[in-house]
């Protein structure tokens, strides 16, 4: 007689897979034991920055949203939790090689007159930014690179007597994006420049080229610097010209970008197009990745996960208000992405997960928002509290 239906007590603890063939049927899923295996956190949130597992590699679900992490980096208090997921909302320290910033945009220095001032705004509302403390030396005409915790500003220009602080400074200031505090002295340049471009690795800040005299000299000097302790900066290659500065800063995962800017004449500066492309791992020469639409300098950059932007800036008779996006993987002219409300040049960039902003410029207190994902114009986002020119920008 033929059995149809097994019975609890019909198996025992000696049934193995070489006994069973054939396909199961569907099985309610909630009756299923083990399954977690390999998981380390089971909840229903996700984790944060400040979440701390005990070592890379922990496996984090969250069963309401069916999201899964895997900590890439177990840095207690700056860990990142890469979501394998849908693969996008990564919790990760702010830029510095790693995406945009989750929270607040930062300005610092600047000049009309010469200042000190950090300033903060809300990426997520449209308000007036505030204060958030001090440079410990004012100047203007700044590189900005930003890590996990913390904005640098480096070198710059200050007006002063003969013999006195005033002119080209090397100094590299460290402020806290947490605390309102004065910034503190982090080290210095290898040399003292002003219109440096910024750029960030997730542990070292990059201030590339640069003005580094009155007579229309620049640099092409490829600076870096470590985040984490106090130090001098080093030489990490060169520009592909003989001497730029005054360009936008971008910076991708593994490379650093810088769109147009300024060479030496005669009998002026020129104004390029081009845009450098150089590798954060390795000391090396800086390659040409492409070309901006229109040669400019005094503009500012942002960084999305995939795109450098390049708003405003000056061609040598008009004020820009253009704003060029070029592919970090694609060597080719970059195309135009929109336009700022207000044409100007020597504005701050910073960068969200989403989106670009463009923070003073031109004697301005103007703060502009545009979207990463769409080309459209941007929108007013807000004010300064000071009106400034030449700050440096930075995002956290």
């Amino acid at each position: 007689m033929a059995i149809s239906k097994i019975s609890g007590n019909m198996i025992d603890g000696s049934l193995t897979s070489s006994l069973v063939s054939g396909s199961l049927p569907a099985v309610d899923g909630s009756a299923l034991t083990g399954a977690g295996a390999g998981i380390d956190t089971e909840t229903t949130s996700n984790p944060l920055i400040t979440t701390n597992p005990s070592a890379t590699g922990h496996l984090w679900l969250n069963k309401n949203s069916g999201e899964m992490f895997v900590c890439t980096d177990a840095t207690a208090g700056k860990n990142v939790w890469y979501n394998i997921g849908r693969g996008d909302d990564n919790i990760t320290s702010s830029f510095g090689g790693l995406g945009g910033g989750k929270s607040l945009g930062f300005t610092s220095g600047g000049a009309a007159p010469t200042q000190d001032t950090i300033e903060n705004f809300s990426f997520s509302s449209n308000t007036t930014a505030t204060d958030h403390g001090n440079l410990a030396m004012a100047r203007n005409a700044i590189g900005g690179c930003s890590s996990a915790t913390d904005g640098y500003a480096c070198g710059g220009y200050i007006s002063g007597p003969p013999g006195g602080v005033g002119g080209f400074r090397e100094n590299i200031d460290r402020f806290s994006f947490t605390s309102n505090t004065t910034a503190t002295d982090h080290g210095d340049l290898s040399r003292a420049t002003s219109g440096c471009n910024g750029c960030s690795s997730s542990t070292n800040g990059y201030a590339v080229g640069g003005n580094l005299g009155p007579s229309n000299i620049q640099s092409n000097i490829i600076d870096t610097f470590t985040f984490g302790s106090n130090s001098n900066a080093t030489d990490h290659g060169d520009m592909s010209m003989a001497g730029r500065g005054r360009g936008g800063g971008h910076s991708s995962y593994t490379d650093g970008y810088v769109s147009g800017g300024e060479t030496p004449g005669p009998p002026s500066v020129v104004r390029v197009s081009i845009i450098d492309k150089f590798s954060f791992a390795s000391n090396t020469t800086a390659a040409a990745h492409g070309d901006i639409s229109v040669a400019r300098s005094y503009s500012a950059g942002q960084s999305s996960n995939t795109h450098g932007f390049t708003s405003g800036g000056y061609t040598g008779s008009v004020t820009e208000n253009v704003i060029d996006k070029f592919s970090f993987t694609t060597n080719i002219t970059s195309a135009g992405h929109g336009d700022l409300t207000v044409s100007r040049s020597q504005l701050a960039g910073q960068s969200s997960t989403t989106h670009g902003y463009c923070a003073g410029g031109s004697s301005t207190n103007h703060i502009d928002k545009f979207s990463f994902a769409s080309q459209a114009n941007a929108i007013d986002h807000g004010d300064l509290a000071v009106a400034e020119t030449t700050p440096a920008g930075h995002q956290f």
